[in-house]
């Protein structure tokens, strides 16, 4: 039994090797974690306004089958006010509907939503459920592996909510908007895998825009980003998003991100 157990988890920690290259770093794939194994994810992003200001992330992520994954966000930051505090929460969940598996190469499309809670003056155009905005978003994302490329694209619509703690929405600020992404990584080392310990390193180009239908506000950011995996279990994410062309009033250009991850598998 212990045996097939350690076939079981090289199996996966194999698996994660071979399709590191789809952890993107500002989106999600279409591909789930492994069932029943749990990510932490700690985050620090920020920008430069009379000062650096960063927000903090907290996610929990959930395999709770092959095919559903699920997350939770806890948020903090100082972007709204001199000192750090507590913004809110959102919940996200991904199920994959499709599945096309050859060797070395794979395409799968996965539909997911996300509802957020927010505590936040709502100043900016940008409806962005990342700590900013209450409200909720739905989309669809598939993702093509071609040996060590991997290319993924998603189109969702998002809904915002006045904030909690009595923040309405201005008027003519918009409440709809669409989303859309387009996500290129490529696994530039090891050359060839001998053992799940090998140290796996990532590229990344991510193209992130977003649209308010009928307010002519739009943007199209540009986000490179290099990715360190240890032991596949613990990753490393180092990014940052500069704009292409922007008309929205919003935080999140010229941004950069930190993340660490750690994963454990076959917890449940």
């Amino acid at each position: 039994m212990i045996k097939r157990l350690m076939v079981v988890l090289g199996l996966l920690l194999l698996a994660q090797h071979l399709f590191a290259q789809e952890l993107y770093v500002n989106t999600e794939p279409a591909s789930n974690m492994a069932t029943r194994s749990l990510g932490i994810r700690l985050e620090d992003q920020g920008y430069s306004s009379n000062g650096l200001k960063n927000r903090n992330t907290l996610e929990l992520m959930y395999g709770a089958s092959k095919n559903l994954m699920l997350h939770t966000s806890l948020y903090a930051s100082d972007y709204y006010q001199p000192s750090r505090r507590f913004e809110g929460y959102s919940f996200y969940g991904k199920y994959r509907f499709l599945s096309v598996d050859s060797v070395q190469r794979h395409f799968r499309g996965a539909v997911f939503a996300k509802w957020a809670s927010i505590n936040n003056p709502l100043l900016n155009q940008e409806i962005s459920l990342e700590g900013d905005n209450s409200g909720w978003q739905s989309g669809l994302v598939f993702t093509q592996l071609l040996h060590k490329l991997a290319i993924s694209g998603s189109a969702s619509y998002l809904r915002a909510f006045d904030n909690r703690g009595g923040y309405a929405l201005p008027l003519g600020n918009p409440r709809d908007a669409v989303g859309y992404t387009l996500s290129a990584g490529y696994l530039v080392y090891p050359k060839s895998y001998t053992n799940y310990q090998q140290v796996n390193i990532n590229l990344y180009a991510e193209l992130l825009g977003k649209n308010n239908p009928g307010y002519g506000q739009s943007y199209l950011d540009v986000a490179p980003a290099v990715q360190f995996i240890f032991n596949s279990v613990f990753r490393v994410d180092l990014s940052y998003r500069a704009p292409l062309y922007n008309n929205m009033q919003r935080n999140s250009q010229n941004m950069y991100l930190i993340r660490l991850e750690y994963n454990l598998f076959n917890l449940f």
